[in-house]
């Protein structure tokens, strides 16, 4: 367990919060956050309001939530998560990048899928998928996932290539706009001349 991510235990609910994007954990931090805030309020700012038996009684009970929190995020601590392939996500890598450069984008995208599947945090995989959905017209699907990638560790090796695409994603929605507004232009425009020559 490295330090940084040793660290989050020492907040109730952190470690799922921070390190898996937990709603249990991010609930559990933030009801020890108002304990917390309600032990400082009651024993140095509304001294006179609430008696000592009940200002210990507070700290007591944020104690022992603190203490059994600790104890359980320690014996079930989340792993870190895996950033590597196997031989078997390798070789469908290798295949849906021949796939990719071949043209062939329905193979592609299922040998992408499959590693995906297996292996959710594959960076490189995930890259890829998100220049195939850009490649086949799929740009609203490209840009979530390129923008998801963005925001995860495993995609930051790739943030140039990330920013890259979506620049691309954006300059071909544009064309891809024009394009079908021209032909409306178009379809608008020949409409009339059927009707006269009816």
């Amino acid at each position: 367990m490295s330090f940084l991510r040793s660290l989050t235990l020492i907040w109730p609910g952190l470690p799922w919060a921070w390190l898996r994007g937990s709603w249990a954990g991010l609930i559990l931090a933030t009801a020890f956050g108002i304990c917390l805030n309600l032990c400082i309020i009651t024993a140095w700012i509304w001294t006179s309001f609430i008696d000592l038996e009940m200002t210990f009684g507070i700290w007591a009970a944020t104690a022992i939530i603190w203490i059994v929190s600790t104890v359980s995020a320690v014996s079930s601590f989340p792993q870190p998560l895996v950033r590597y392939r196997d031989e078997v996500t390798d070789n469908l890598f290798i295949d849906a990048r021949d796939a990719y450069l071949a043209g062939d984008w329905l193979r592609a995208e299922t040998k992408l899928q499959t590693i995906l599947t297996l292996s959710p945090t594959d960076g490189e995989a995930q890259l890829l998928f998100g220049t195939l959905l850009r490649r086949v017209g799929r740009f609203e699907e490209a840009k979530k996932s390129l923008e998801k990638l963005a925001r995860s560790d495993s995609g930051q090796p790739w943030q140039h290539a990330i920013r890259h695409e979506l620049s691309l994603i954006k300059r071909d929605f544009q064309e891809n706009s024009e394009e079908i507004e021209q032909n409306a232009g178009i379809d608008s425009n020949a409409g009339p001349h059927h009707r006269k020559a009816a």
